[in-house]
């Protein structure tokens, strides 16, 4: 008797390997690597490791290796803001795609139910758990590509549904060419085929906002220094006096209308009573411009020593028109999530503050009326966050923000990309400034028009168009997409007889 073959085993293991370097595929289509092409290239590779037939462990396992290879990659920035934070993301991240695999249907069927599923498992990621973490995700992978214009109809979420889509009808057409018995689902291929590139079509005609014939210069400063520190290490009085140093640099010109300071640029017990707002005051009355400043103020709530993180706007004659304190919160980094039980188990805890989150809309207002939509750092990353100021009025948007603890531009590129994201997804400029990089203009098409390197101290100004008018993904934003989705990958599921077993089970 012949010795049972180990052909099974090596061809499956081959198998997770194509799943996982998919998921590797799909990271490195990712900013700062970005090269559009790898994602579309890794949902057609990830789809093959499927196949039209899985059993359930492969399913469930190949899904995890595509979302770790992607998630492990391009999260990999994690690691410096907690360690056990970012392996815990990766398994569960990954988790989800693997829960989305094993829940799609076989055969035909499964044309419709991976792309919705997997489209549902990132939707899940963007909000859940404490509160989501939406970076590393297909939009930016898009961003520079020909369908980006998708998210000014459906944002991060549709344009997510495309490249799974596409890529999932890539690897069918490929099976349906050698396998005659994939051939019954062309009719769903076409249709579903069709259906892409009619959202493809209608995103270059889709509405994108007006122009409202005025405009708005702006100077945002960067106050330059070391990446990889963080505020143990740099003094907050010295990164201060940096943006105070390159502020001094400008010339008083009637065409300036702003000075934009990053996020976290001012450290201090109360604002209003310190030295640094007067030094403020007379560079806003010396320039004749309002100055917005990025700062953190302490505050005793409960008996807790806290703090707030605020972006504010002071008019020369040293009045304080408006503040936006930030909504989101950094899990680990600005909160910590179960904090009580992580106490008993690392003083690590210790070193992360806990911000005061804001609860204020999310607008800022010149002394001129002029009305910008606000979002403070890791609130970028969050399309949400920038649709509530522009359905407000925000007529451009800003981003003051705080990369200067990250070492390497994992973070600091996809901040970049979701900018452009945000910009398109709204048709406004976004202004994107920070205290050693990235600093950057985007034009409402997505166009990054200039930006700073990291570390320098420099002041870029440029003149932007105030814009009015509403994107269909600022009108409509997530929902109806996710509950379409949801209808697809339940219908999937239901015609791809992934339900059988209840009627198995139910008595006759």
């Amino acid at each position: 008797m012949s010795p049972p073959s180990d052909a099974p085993r090596r061809q499956n293991l081959a198998r997770g390997a194509l799943a996982l370097g998919a998921g590797v595929l799909v990271a490195l289509s990712l900013p700062p690597w970005g090269f559009w092409p790898l994602a579309l290239i890794g949902v057609v590779l990830f789809d093959v490791s499927l196949g039209a037939d899985p059993t359930r462990r492969q399913r469930f396992a190949f899904g995890w290796l595509f979302g770790a290879g992607w998630m492990f990659i391009g999260m990999g920035w994690m690691i410096q803001l907690t360690g056990p934070g970012y392996i815990a993301a990766g398994v569960i991240f990954g988790g989800f795609h693997s829960v989305a695999a094993g829940l799609a249907p076989d055969g035909k069927w499964r044309v419709l139910g991976r792309p919705a599923l997997h489209t549902l498992a990132e939707a899940l990621r963007f909000s859940f758990p404490f509160g989501g973490v939406p970076l590393a995700s297909m939009g930016m992978s898009q961003v520079g590509g020909p369908i980006a214009p998708v998210v000014t109809v459906g944002g991060v979420i549709l344009i997510t549904w495309v490249v799974f889509q596409l890529g999932t009808l890539a690897s069918a057409a490929l099976s349906a060419r050698t396998v005659p018995t994939a051939w019954p689902g062309a009719t769903l291929m076409w249709s579903l085929t069709a259906a892409t590139v009619a959202v493809i079509g209608v995103a270059y005609v889709a509405p994108d906002g007006d122009s409202t014939g005025e405009t708005l210069t702006i100077a945002a400063v960067q106050g330059g220094g070391e990446q990889g520190t963080s505020a143990l290490d740099v003094p907050s009085r010295l990164v201060t006096e940096r943006h105070l140093d390159a502020t001094a640099t400008i010339e008083p010109d009637p065409e300036l209308d702003l000075v934009l300071w990053p996020e976290n640029a001012i450290d201090v017990v109360t604002f209003e009573t310190s030295d640094i707002a007067q030094q403020i005051v007379d560079e806003a009355r010396r320039l004749d411009v309002p100055i917005s400043v990025g700062l953190t103020e302490d505050v005793v709530i409960d008996g807790k020593r806290r703090y707030t993180n605020a972006q504010v706007v002071i008019a020369p004659d040293g009045e304080i028109v408006s503040r936006y304190d930030k909504v989101r919160r950094v899990p680990f980094g600005e909160y910590v999530p179960l904090r009580g039980v992580l106490e008993r188990i690392t003083s690590a805890v210790d070193r992360v503050g806990d911000a005061v989150p804001g609860t204020t809309p999310a607008i800022l207002e010149l002394p001129t009326g002029e009305q910008l939509s606000a979002v403070i750092s890791w609130e970028v990353f969050f399309g949400g966050r920038v649709r509530e100021g522009v359905e407000l009025g925000g007529s451009a948007v800003i981003n003051p923000t705080n990369g200067a603890s990250y070492t390497g531009t994992i973070v600091q590129t996809q901040q970049v990309a979701s900018s452009r994201l945000r910009a398109m997804e709204t048709g406004r400029w976004v202004v994107q400034v920070a205290p050693t990089g990235f600093t950057a203009f985007v034009s409402p098409d997505g166009t990054v028009v200039e930006r700073t390197s990291q570390r320098e101290q420099k002041v870029l100004t440029h003149e932007i168009e105030l814009r009015d008018g509403f994107t269909w993904y600022t009108s409509l934003g997530d929902a109806p997409f996710i509950v379409a989705l949801l209808a697809a990958a339940i219908a999937s599921m239901v015609l791809g007889g992934r339900f059988d077993w209840v009627r198995r089970r139910s008595p006759a």
